[in-house]
């Protein structure tokens, strides 16, 4: 579609010559999704369109408690509960039992309000013409878990917290940049130092959870993982804590006080880590043991047997989250500055395209999906797959174990005595880690065999996903560290919008060291264009251009084949037949755990 074309429509809904639904309609036909439909009509002020109560099912409880008890089943255990510090999905799911932001995801990409009072608009004066700021009016009456009231102090906070050098806090890049001011007790106001077309980051989402400035202003410094909070949360969620054994066993209770009537439905819930995915699956589809189950990495032809015992049933959940390979391009294996995989050190074998491109030729990804995740795996050659409008044209996939051997041989990489291919004294061994999962150690195998044709050896290393995933920066076997040359595993898009999912690729982002790193460039790897393009696109209020610009980039960190995406990703979860959730693709599990309930 023409700029000309689009903006014309957009004027037509303005001036109420088109309905939202016939605008709606016309997008989808031209590939445009209806989150990012939404994205267009909020961003031109066309319409409150960002929010809509029809976007959430109806919750179905008549009352507070009287629900009995929820179990739910997570065979990856979570090990910490503060947003800020939560590296791995399940540590961000845990937390949101407790913790709430101001709004959240809901599955068709529109904003739900849950702290804030309303969605900020052009219309209610929530946000600037310009694009450089956004206020948000806070919901009253909100109580921490403790009793304390919940105000505009604890919004500010957390900005100063999450932005804090020596808090060195995962979720820093949403805050780093922004100024928040303190309006009134129920009001702040969000400041970006440019027109800014993403507004919807900052106190939003996964990255948005708020604790309660009161119990942490004491450890918002270099003491910040000493806070006992880390551990203990005091939220403001339709559940509180009654227990926590990192690594096991998360129990909450209802909270008598929450902000929202008639919630929760549960007395109690629970979430129990540990297992595996395929025990996990068996628990609910089979046996229904637990209520619900966490992200069946499962093959699927297991999930569709155990789904013909009746008990319960999968729930594929579309979204933008992608299973992808990374090659490392700093060295693990030695240190620069004293540090392991520093930025200003480079992979001896990576550092060569010819390799990376080898790499990338040796992995099937239409078997992947095929053999092994079946729905909840299309293969895709992009990182960035949703929503469309974002989708680059321009990536193959292709799989070529000959073509692999070809590019080796031409770039000098020469077969030794055991087959191992080396150059200038260079072997190319690598160890590939992930962690254990019966998918991902099928892929692994499936790519350590066409390595081997290709004259490459893979050391196959599975860490256990609570150790894999944790934040834990004493740990050397943490997907964040990355010591090792090769690894794998999913990374989440929590929003309907691709700025801080494709913040993973600055140069401003890598991990290391001195960000205990938290940083989310884990592969370290750097591009002038790619930086440029970034900051391109967070400034870029026309929707086109920046679509264009997000192409662009997943153009230059695929094409660079330090990055190797295999499958997309839904949400794959399973529940017993009676349990009526709420669930989205672009927000966490728990995102509104406050509505879910048990139809009898």
């Amino acid at each position: 579609m023409q700029e000309d074309d689009l903006r014309g429509l957009i004027g037509r809904v303005k001036n109420g010559s088109m309905s939202r639904r016939a605008f709606f309609r016309r997008m989808a036909a031209v590939g445009f999704t209806a989150p990012m439909a939404t994205q267009l009509l909020a961003m031109t002020g066309a319409a409150n369109a960002q929010s809509s109560a029809a976007s959430v099912p109806a919750y179905g409880g008549t009352r507070r408690g009287g629900g009995g008890h929820l179990k739910i089943l997570y065979w990856q255990a979570s090990t910490l509960l503060n947003p800020h510090f939560a590296a791995g999905t399940t540590n961000q799911d845990a937390s949101r039992v407790f913790y709430e932001p101001l709004a959240g995801w809901s599955a068709d990409g529109t904003l739900q309000p849950i702290l804030a009072a309303e969605i900020p608009s052009i219309e209610n004066g929530g946000l600037a013409q310009d694009g450089r700021s956004v206020t948000w009016k806070l919901k009253r009456g909100v109580k921490w878990h403790d009793g304390q009231d919940f105000s505009a102090d604890d919004v500010v906070f957390n900005w100063e917290y999450a932005r804090s050098p020596q808090v060195a806090t995962v979720t820093a890049g949403s805050y780093r940049d922004v100024n928040v001011v303190k309006v009134d007790d129920f009001t702040v106001r969000v400041e970006f130092p440019a027109p800014t077309p993403f507004w919807a980051d900052a106190f939003v989402g996964s990255i948005g959870m708020i604790i309660p400035r009161h119990l942490f202003r004491d450890f918002a410094g270099a003491n910040s993982r000493d806070a006992p909070t880390n551990i203990r949360p005091v939220g403001t969620g339709a559940y509180r804590l009654q227990s926590f054994a990192p690594g096991d066993l998360l129990r909450a209770e209802l909270n008598p006080n929450y902000h929202m009537n008639n919630r929760p439905f549960f007395d109690s819930m629970e979430i129990k880590g540990g297992g595996d995915a395929a025990s996990a699956a068996r628990a609910v589809l089979q046996t229904a043991d637990f209520d619900y189950a966490w992200n069946l990495q499962v093959e699927d032809a297991i999930l569709q047997r155990l789904e013909a015992a009746g008990r319960g049933r999968v729930n594929v959940i579309d979204g933008g989250n992608i299973e992808f390979v990374q090659l490392n391009a700093a060295d693990p294996n030695r240190e620069v500055e004293g540090e392991r995989a520093h930025p200003n050190s480079r992979h001896p074998a990576f550092q060569d395209p010819a390799v990376r491109q080898a790499m990338a030729l040796l992995i099937d990804r239409q078997a992947l999906t095929q053999h092994i995740y079946g729905r909840g795996g299309p293969a895709t050659p992009n990182f960035l797959n949703n929503p469309p409008r974002f989708r680059s044209p321009n990536m193959r996939m292709e799989f070529s174990v000959e073509r692999a051997n070809q590019i080796l041989d031409q770039a000098g990489w020469v077969r030794g005595s055991d087959g191992i291919r080396a150059k200038d004294g260079v072997r190319l061994r690598f160890v590939f880690q992930t962690s254990v999962n019966s998918p991902r150690q099928r892929t692994q195998a499936i790519y350590k065999q066409a390595a081997q044709r290709a004259g490459i050896d893979l050391e196959l290393k599975s860490v256990v996903a609570s150790v894999f995933f944790s934040s834990d920066v004493a740990n050397p076997d943490t997907y964040i560290k990355f010591w090792a040359d090769m690894q794998m595993y999913t990374t989440t898009m929590p929003q309907a919008d691709p700025q801080r999912f494709m913040n993973q690729y600055v140069s401003w982002e890598m991990a290391q060291r001195s960000n205990s790193w938290q940083g989310r460039n884990i592969v370290r790897w750097k591009n002038d264009e790619y930086d440029a393009a970034f900051r391109a696109a967070d400034a870029e209020l026309d929707p086109v251009k920046r679509a264009a610009l997000f192409i662009r980039m997943n153009d230059l960190i695929v094409g660079s084949n330090h990055v190797i995406p295999l499958v997309m990703r839904p949400t794959v979860s399973g529940s017993v037949n009676n349990l009526r959730h709420v669930l989205s693709g672009w927000d966490q599990t728990m995102w509104m755990i406050q509505d879910w309930w048990r139809q009898t």
